[in-house]
């Protein structure tokens, strides 16, 4: 969702018109190469320490999200449009923003293992890990960095990483 609402986001405004456009002194190019560059290098980091740490891990919810991509993506939208939920609530009755916060941060963290994986999954499944697992690292992150870098793209990201996010809730709940 973050990936989805950074892409579309100064596209929305920018057809809005200047009056309720938010002047933020970068242009939408800009910003949506930020964005790129950003999903990128999350994807590049979070894969790396996943494939270091947990590796079995990474690979079992990377065989799970291939498996059954249209019930991860559909767990892990439902999943978030809930979360989301929640947190607006919290964050209305004031005291549970001491909660919200927290849950927010949690929820993003496993968004982007959730992302990784995914990304990880589709670089593995073209490029193959025989020779080591840089190569379909970088290549899930520029997929990644692509897709948000065309705007439009963001779409298809955040569908993605849905499908992770879901995998990846699937074994905690």
């Amino acid at each position: 969702m973050f990936a989805l609402v950074s892409a579309i986001e100064p596209s929305i405004l920018a057809q809005m018109g200047p009056e309720v456009a938010p002047s933020t002194g970068t242009s939408g190019i800009t910003s949506l190469l930020g964005s790129a560059i950003g999903a990128f290098l999350t994807t590049l980091i979070v894969g790396a320490i996943l494939i270091a740490v947990a590796p079995e891990y990474t690979r079992g919810r990377m065989d799970d999200v291939m498996k059954e991509p249209v019930g991860s993506f559909l767990y892990g939208l439902v999943s978030l449009v809930l979360l989301l939920i929640v947190v607006v609530i919290l964050i209305v009755t004031v005291i549970g923003i001491f909660i919200a916060i927290p849950l927010a941060f949690a929820a993003y963290i496993l968004w982007a293992v959730g992302a990784a994986i995914a990304f990880l999954a589709i670089g593995d499944r073209l490029v193959g890990h025989a020779d080591g697992w840089a190569k379909p690292l970088l290549v899930g992150a520029a997929i990644n960095g692509a897709l948000t870098l065309t705007g439009i793209g963001g779409i298809i990201t955040f569908a993605i990483g849905a499908a992770g996010f879901g995998t990846v809730l699937r074994k905690i709940i």
